[in-house]
């Protein structure tokens, strides 16, 4: 290089700052990326903070400013008598709070049920969280292990030294559980054998399987409840008839395994032809196929409406209350019928008048 050559590379003064950049993270970013992202986004976010700060300070009024949290006759909760605004009466929910949960199961052994509600919670929490391995044997306690130790834990047995508890005696929110349980873990293996049945080429189990699953979905499931157990009973002898809540079981656990079969046939139907084709090439037999390949994938196709069969199952275990079963439903109704309560209200309306 030949002479002094000119260093062109080097700034001759500095470039005006730079703003600094929006930031990315916390509560007003959120706020902007998700509430107010557009002129509609703003309206409809404003308009709805309007509407909540019309709504939430009443409900907090009534629900705990003004409420009542012990009471023994609606006397206490009746803002005539009491010369004041009187919000929701919680005192009346603490006074049944025991009948809501339990029914008339014996005070005393409600350890068990409540023992049973943490084992069902701890089996969900296992096959639920995806951070908790091994769920396998988290299928196996929930649909084996599980179902077991539940009636035994419930009904009782004196080989276990636990005191029998006659199914009459169960109500409330404990019969909603139960009933929402054994359709959940009845219903998706019979359902999955149903759903296999019916694309079998063997006619005699395709046929049935068909014939099970129109039959039962082609009837609501308050008439599956009434002949379970209204009619049933006058087609056997009087020592056959089985349990009504027995019966009531039976009849939600069918009823749901034909709905659950067909969403499973839609999940086998949506695996390709190929996979079928290589887990026969590798050699594998038909159940090493169905339950290695082919299952695990039709299973997770359908797993939202799954979850919506569940869902409706929890939401349908009002209904046996139309078969005299004490659901959660039917304790809050038989709890306003408490004659206490009832004539504390009239005396109130003879008050008044």
């Amino acid at each position: 290089m030949s002479g002094q050559a000119e260093l062109k590379f080097i700034r001759s003064h500095f470039s005006d700052p730079l703003p600094p950049p929006m930031r990315t993270s916390g509560i007003f970013h959120w706020a902007r990326e998700n509430l107010f992202s557009s002129v509609f986004n703003s309206v409809l976010t404003i308009l709805i903070l309007f509407g909540l700060y019309q709504v939430i300070p009443g409900m907090i009024d009534r629900l705990i400013i003004t409420a009542v949290w012990t009471a023994n006759s609606s006397k206490d909760c009746n803002a005539e008598l009491l010369g004041h605004p009187v919000g929701v009466c919680w005192g009346f929910v603490n006074a049944h709070w025991g009948y809501f949960v339990f029914g008339q199961y014996p005070e005393h052994l409600r350890w068990r049920p409540e023992l049973f509600f943490v084992l069902e919670a701890l089996g969900l929490a296992w096959l639920l969280v995806p951070s908790i391995p091994r769920k396998d044997w988290a299928m196996i306690y929930f649909f084996i292990i599980f179902p077991i130790v539940a009636f035994f834990l419930l009904n009782g047995s004196e080989t276990l030294g636990l005191t029998p508890v006659q199914t009459h005696f169960w109500g409330g929110f404990l019969v909603s559980i139960v009933i929402g349980t054994v359709g959940i873990v009845i219903s998706v293996p019979v359902g999955i054998l149903l759903a296999l049945g019916r694309r079998s080429h063997m006619p005699v189990a395709r046929s049935a399987s068909v014939v099970m699953i129109e039959f039962i979905r082609g009837v609501p499931l308050i008439t599956v409840l009434f002949m379970a157990n209204v009619m049933f009973p006058l087609f056997v002898p009087e020592g056959w008839r089985p349990d009504p809540l027995l019966r009531v079981l039976v009849g939600v656990a069918l009823f749901f395994s034909a709905y659950m079969a067909e969403t499973v046939r839609g999940g086998l139907q949506a695996i390709p032809r190929g996979q079928y084709e290589a887990a026969q090439a590798l050699g594998l037999s038909y159940w090493q196929m169905m339950v290695k390949i082919i299952l695990p994938q039709a299973l997770k196709i359908v797993i939202p409406g799954i979850v919506n069969n569940f869902i409706g199952l929890l939401k349908d275990t009002t209904l046996v209350a139309i078969v005299n079963i004490f659901d959660f439903l039917k304790v809050i109704e038989a709890s306003l019928n408490n004659p206490v309560w009832r004539l504390s209200q009239r005396l109130a309306t003879d008050h008044r008048h």
